[in-house]
């Protein structure tokens, strides 16, 4: 029996390389409304932090920044039971278990833990949506004692909106900005260390993953019920927005 040489290993790896990608397809894994989601709360939270670091008239867009993040977190809340697959809390709410497997590298045949949000990414998912609430929320509240207050200023007390001010301005601040820069470098760590490309599916969607994997679903259907959400989360908070006097 002859000895298989390098270049006939060679050739078995290749042809097994071949043999796995062709058996891959492009899988639907982000739907429209939550890539349009996620780059716009990008662009409203790169324009809120903006805003207020310029201040004065700047403010004004800061308010307005703010608002639309509220609308977009709102409308994520809710999508996150109504959406695609791979959108929904269910499929990316793991276990303390699962975490732990997963930084392990142990995998079982039934879970698909990259497919949408790894328990390493999910876990940071989680923690942005709460603390971008809270420093919404501690605006809609706040009084810097210049010029700006918050919509729903006048529920609390002096002393409350002082310390959500200080919230808003220090703490939430800049624990939101080590998230976001957490978030790049885990991007960035992905692409270089592991060769993987986290931003191209948030663009296109798709992810080449193995036949059996289930694709989200992002039809027309899916499309309009996600706006229709949206104009009624937008509408919720432009109406809270009014009563409380913004």
């Amino acid at each position: 029996m002859s000895v298989p040489t390098r270049t006939d290993r060679e050739a078995a790896a290749t042809g097994n390389r071949a043999s796995e990608e062709r058996r891959l397809r492009a899988v639907r894994v982000w739907d429209l409304p939550t890539r349009l989601f996620h780059w716009s709360l990008v662009l409203c939270v790169v324009g809120s932090f903006t805003s207020a670091k310029i201040g004065g008239n700047a403010m004004t867009w800061h308010l307005g920044f703010g608002y639309a993040v509220c609308a977009l977190l709102t409308f994520r809340f809710v999508w996150g039971f109504a959406g695609g697959r791979w959108s929904r809390f269910a499929n990316f709410l793991y276990s303390p278990a699962t975490l732990l497997r997963y930084l392990r590298g142990e995998r079982r045949d039934d879970e698909h833990l990259d497919v949408g949000h790894t328990p390493l990414g999910s876990a940071s998912v989680f923690a942005m949506l709460l603390f971008l609430t809270a420093q919404v929320a501690s605006g809609l509240f706040a009084d810097d004692e210049i010029a700006t207050t918050g919509p729903l200023n006048k529920l609390v007390s002096s002393a409350t909106a002082l310390w959500l001010s200080d919230y808003h301005g220090s703490i939430g601040q800049w624990v939101l900005l080590t998230l976001i820069l957490l978030h790049v470098g885990a991007i960035l760590t992905y692409r270089l260390r592991l060769r993987t490309d986290l931003i191209g599916p948030m663009i296109s969607g798709d992810k080449w993953l193995p036949s059996e994997v289930p694709a989200s679903k992002d039809d027309h259907t899916t499309r309009a019920l996600a706006a229709v959400l949206l104009t009624i989360c937008a509408a919720v908070v432009a109406f809270v927005v009014t009563v409380g006097g913004g």
